[in-house]
């Protein structure tokens, strides 16, 4: 669509070029060909770093807009975003894609589904009632369990197994909502990327992004029950432990331990090497490596058992 499309659809004023857009993005990865959007006044810092061909954003916004790019001026950006998020959706399923490629030695039960332009490496494993979506592609040596579901265009590496019932790439949980409190669908354009030699246990759910990628890093070790949000970043040998959950666009550095029901607020940054005790809830960034928390308000483990102590005083 071009760029006076897009502005009837999304009722815009137009300020600026016309040209043909091939999507959206995030401020800080959109290209000359891409729209971002500003909903937030935190967000504005970035917009003179975009490489984005036009913006969505309000009247308050406008006059930060950059030399030489577009501006969509409306009244409610996130919930005109979300809109427009809509006309950019791929469609589900593909029958004109090339039929899926499967790798030598791999074996793929007769009751599996594997979707259109999907490719499956060398020898893996592909259970009972497994759906691998179209473009997705998994690597060498990987085994999906029964009931597995692999969203399209994700990519799972080499050397994983993924137990029972898991599902990767279903849509992160987005939504504006107006002042009537009428919510409308944020669109999941982007997709999720495991990197090799990750397992993740039964029943756990890991988010497409609403743009770009929800990125699980190499060696990572996921149990059972465990939610990711979407554009949520897991670094490398991290390891969650059943029911914890991670908020969307959390991202995590390497060897970070989530306990049993732990959980984060959403977009924050945890440091590498943090340990958060069973039931921790994680509200702030944590920016010092190799701290073990516990507790909600979160404190660090032995000033919370210092606290515990003390309060099982008072009862006795």
């Amino acid at each position: 669509m071009d760029l006076k499309e897009i502005a009837k659809i999304i009722d815009a004023e137009l300020i600026g070029e016309n040209f043909e857009v091939s999507g959206m993005n995030t401020l800080k990865d959109a290209s000359k060909s891409e729209i971002s959007f500003v909903s937030n006044s935190k967000y504005i810092k970035e917009i003179q770093d975009t490489h984005a061909g036009a913006i969505i954003v309000d009247k308050k916004s406008l006059e930060f807009v950059p030399q030489g790019c577009s501006a969509l001026v409306v009244d409610f950006v996130y919930w005109q975003m979300a809109t427009l998020t809509k006309y950019f959706a791929p469609t589900i399923e593909d029958e004109t894609l090339p039929h899926a490629k499967i790798g030598e030695g791999s074996k793929i039960s007769a009751k599996a589904e594997i979707a259109n332009g999907a490719i499956i490496g060398k020898n893996c494993t592909i259970m009972a009632h497994v759906y691998v979506g179209a473009n997705s592609v998994i690597g060498d040596n990987t085994i999906l369990y029964p009931s597995v579901v692999v969203y399209r265009d994700c990519k799972i590496g080499n050397n994983c197994v993924i137990h029972a019932n898991t599902t990767i790439g279903s849509d992160g949980f987005g939504f504006a909502t107006n002042k009537m409190g009428e919510h409308n669908k944020i669109y999941q354009n982007g997709n999720v990327v495991i990197e090799d030699d990750v397992e993740i246990g039964s029943s756990t759910t890991i988010d497409r992004a609403a743009f770009a990628t929800t990125l699980i890093k190499k060696g990572v070790r996921i149990d059972n029950l465990v939610q990711i949000g979407h554009n949520c970043i897991i670094g490398e040998y991290s390891v969650l432990v059943a029911q914890s959950g991670i908020s969307g666009s959390t991202t995590m550095g390497r060897n970070v331990v989530m306990g049993g029901q732990s959980a984060t607020a959403g977009h924050l940054t945890i440091a590498p090497f943090t340990t958060m005790a069973a039931r921790s809830g994680v509200t702030k960034s944590i920016k010092e490596s190799g701290v073990t928390f516990s507790g909600f308000p979160l404190m660090e483990h032995k000033l919370w058992l210092k606290l515990q102590a003390k309060i099982a005083k008072l009862i006795v």
